[in-house]
C-alpha cells in the first residue's frame, strides 16, 4: 500500500514539474526546434532500447506497410499536436497545459465513441454529458480570467493553440488505439516521437530555423535534450506501468491531481500566479472531468 501511494505521488510531483520545464524551454526556444529536439533525444532513447527488448518486432513493422503507414500517421498526428501545444504553453501558462491536459479525457472519449463501439458504451450514461459540459464551462472560465497574463489576447490565443492541440491529441488517440492491437506501447512511443522528430528537423532545416540553435548554450541545449528525455520517462513509461500495474481508472484519477501539483510548482518556480476566478474554473475542469470518468469507470 506505502510503495503504490509512493508512486503516485511521485508520477503526480514529477508530472506537474513536467509542464513548468516545457514552459520554460518554450520560452527560450523556437517551437520547431524545441520539439526536434526533445523528440529526438527521447525517441532515439526508446528506439535504442527497442533494439534490445522488441527487436523482432521492429523487423516485423517494415514487413507490414500499412502497419508502417499508421505509425507515420502516429508522427504526423504528434507534429501538429505537440506545435500547438507548445505554442500555446509559451503563450500562457504552465497550469493551462495543465488543465486543458485533463480536458482532453473527456473530448478524447467522445471523439472514440464515434468509431469505437466500446467507446460507445461509455456516453450512453447522463453523467459523462454532464461532467463534459463542467469542464467545458471551467475552461472557459479559466481562459476568460486570464487574459492579464499574456497581455492583449495572447492568453486567449495561447488557450485556442492548446484546444487545437488536444483535439488533434483526440484524433491521434484513435490511431493508437488501433495500433495497440498489434504493437506493443513502448514501440509505439518509440517510433511515433522519432518520427515527429525527424520531421520537425526536416522543418527546421528547411526554415533555416535550426541556425538558431548554433548560437544557443550548450548548458542549455543539453537541457532541452534532457527534458525530452525526461518527458518520454514520465508521461510514456511512468503512465504505462500505473495503468498496467493500477489500471485506467486510478491513472485517469492521477491525472486530475496533476493540475494542483503544476500549480505549486509553478508558483515557486516560474512566479506564475492565478486569481480567484482562475482557481474556480480550474475547480469546475476537475470536478466535471471526475464526474465524466467516474460515472464510466466500469
Amino acid at each position: 500500500m506505502k510503495t503504490t501511494l509512493s508512486t503516485n505521488a511521485l508520477y503526480i510531483l514529477l508530472m506537474g514539474l513536467g509542464f513548468p520545464i516545457l514552459r520554460v524551454m518554450s520560452l527560450h526556444f523556437d517551437t520547431v526546434n524545441n520539439n526536434a529536439v526533445r523528440f529526438l533525444s527521447g525517441g532515439i532513447l526508446f528506439i535504442l532500447i527497442c533494439t534490445f527488448k522488441f527487436r523482432n518486432t521492429l523487423f516485423e513493422i517494415f514487413k507490414q506497410p500499412r502497419l508502417l503507414l499508421t505509425l507515420l500517421l502516429l508522427g504526423v498526428f504528434m507534429l501538429g499536436n505537440m506545435y500547438f501545444f507548445i505554442n500555446g504553453l509559451r503563450l500562457t501558462s504552465a497550469l493551462s497545459g495543465s488543465i486543458f491536459g485533463i480536458l482532453a479525457m473527456p473530448l478524447g472519449i467522445a471523439i472514440a465513441a464515434i468509431f469505437f463501439a466500446d467507446e460507445r458504451q461509455k456516453v450512453k450514461q447522463r453523467g459523462f454529458y454532464l461532467g463534459s459540459l463542467l469542464a467545458i464551462i471551467g475552461s472557459f472560465i479559466f481562459v476568460l480570467n486570464g487574459n492579464q497574463q499574456g497581455g492583449d489576447q495572447q492568453f486567449v490565443l495561447g488557450a485556442v493553440f492548446l484546444f487545437l492541440g488536444i483535439f488533434i491529441q483526440s484524433l491521434q488517440n484513435l490511431l493508437v488505439k488501433s495500433a495497440v492491437q498489434k504493437l506493443p506501447v513502448f514501440v509505439i512511443s518509440a517510433s511515433t516521437a522519432t518520427i515527429a522528430g525527424l520531421i520537425f528537423l526536416a522543418l527546421a532545416l528547411y526554415s533555416g530555423k535550426i541556425a538558431e540553435l548554433q548560437h544557443t548554450p550548450k548548458l542549455m541545449l543539453s537541457a532541452l535534450a534532457l527534458a525530452g528525455i525526461y518527458g518520454m520517462a514520465t508521461g510514456m513509461l511512468f503512465a504505462f506501468y500505473i495503468v498496467q500495474k493500477q489500471g485506467i481508472v486510478t491513472f485517469n484519477l492521477l491525472q486530475l491531481l496533476v493540475p494542483i501539483s503544476t500549480a505549486i510548482i509553478g508558483y515557486y518556480t516560474l512566479g506564475e500566479r492565478i486569481n480567484l476566478a482562475q482557481a474556480l474554473g480550474a475547480s469546475v475542469v476537475l470536478i466535471g472531468c471526475l464526474i465524466a470518468l467516474n460515472r464510466n469507470k466500469a
